[in-house]
């Protein structure tokens, strides 16, 4: 039932996750979500995201930011970051997704999905078929609206907890 929520993996933070062997196993493009899952919500790209950023241009990927924000937040954090980006996606619309892998040149085979939230990033990554990975939320300040979606997360989760493969 809950299946379609479950992510390919789970990871405590995007920083913990290895890329360059994601990149060995043949992916080439990464969509990225903002808020909560690269900074805290409505923060600028800091230096370790900008390093981030960086070191996955030098491995090889493409990388496209997906957000439901407005295109002055996304243009904001993208400055120093240099991305692809689509705002106002409509995560968990599939277009939004499908968007990004034209902008990238690739496609659901050779593309991840990462970001901080079930309902939204996951179950649409999802949807297209895509690898998706779900790290923890970075901050607990939320929007009301994204703090009560949490509560129903937790469910998801706690069911799917023998079924998500975690990598603290």
């Amino acid at each position: 039932m809950f299946k379609k929520f479950y992510p390919s993996v789970y990871y405590k933070s995007t920083y913990a996750v290895n890329f360059q062997e994601y990149y060995e196993k043949g992916f080439r493009g990464i969509i990225f979500d903002i808020d909560n899952t690269l900074v805290p919500h409505g923060a600028d790209a800091d230096e370790r995201a900008v390093r981030l950023f960086q070191t996955l241009k030098n491995i090889g990927f493409d990388t496209c930011l997906t957000s439901n924000n407005k295109e002055e937040r996304v243009q904001r954090f993208n400055k120093d970051i240099h991305s692809h980006y689509i705002y106002k996606a409509n995560k968990p619309a599939k277009s939004g997704y499908q968007k990004a892998m034209r902008l990238m040149g690739t496609n659901e085979k050779n593309t991840m999905f990462v970001g901080d939230q079930l309902f939204t990033d996951v179950f649409g990554a999802n949807r297209v078929g895509l690898y998706s990975i779900l790290v923890a939320p970075m901050h607990p300040k939320e929007e009301i609206q994204i703090v009560l979606k949490r509560y129903l997360e937790k469910i998801v989760l706690f069911v799917g907890r023998n079924k998500i493969d975690k990598r603290f």
